[in-house]
């Protein structure tokens, strides 16, 4: 009878667990998955992915600590507003997007920072088929109860940095005075807009 009652709070409690979870769905007409390198060593060139889909479920609207993230974007969809560069970007000198059409992260861990209302967000992204494991800082930038159309909101800011021959996006020129016409470190800076 013991045995009974054991099992039967076991899977009351995990039944309430799964029924606290929240889940959200990413608003990408309000989002902004971005990046930026040095170029020539004296200027930054911007760009971002216009195709992406991610979910988010945490244990609370207000909490996400051990919060579980999952991101899949589309390469071909990098946009830095100059067609010849974004054609060499999705050649085998970056990132090959014939062959390896998505680039995705699936978080291990997402824990409260030092400073209020941040997260670091620790996870597995994959780029051109080579995984590393990563850590981003996920600012929080507010949260709308109920918008006009009655859905809850909550906003981040993510930034982080990777080096990009880490993922075998070798190409770079050497530059006659010194350096490289790209830098191997790439800054990654989305604001996310997630809908419950």
């Amino acid at each position: 009878m013991k045995k009974l009652q054991l099992t039967i709070s076991a899977l009351a409690l995990m039944a309430t667990s799964m029924i606290a979870q929240t889940n959200w769905a990413v608003d990408a007409s309000h989002s902004k998955l971005g990046f930026k390198v040095t170029h020539m060593m004296v200027s930054e060139t911007e760009g971002k992915f216009k195709i992406y889909d991610g979910k988010v479920n945490s244990k609370t609207d207000a909490d996400f600590t051990d919060a579980t993230v999952e991101f899949s974007v589309d390469v071909a969809s990098v946009d830095t507003d100059d067609d010849k560069r974004d054609g060499h970007l999705k050649s085998p000198d970056f990132f090959d997007a014939e062959k390896f059409a998505k680039m995705t992260f699936k978080s291990t861990s997402m824990k409260k920072g030092k400073a209020k209302g941040t997260y670091l967000l620790i996870g597995d992204l994959t780029i051109k088929g080579v995984t590393k494991k990563v850590t981003f800082l996920a600012t929080t930038n507010g949260k709308q109860v109920k918008d006009p159309w009655g859905k809850t909101r909550v906003g981040f800011t993510v930034k982080g940095a990777i080096n990009r021959k880490d993922y075998g996006l070798m190409w770079n020129a050497a530059l006659e005075a010194g350096g490289v016409a790209v830098s191997e470190m790439v800054t990654l800076e989305s604001t996310i807009e997630l809908m419950k």
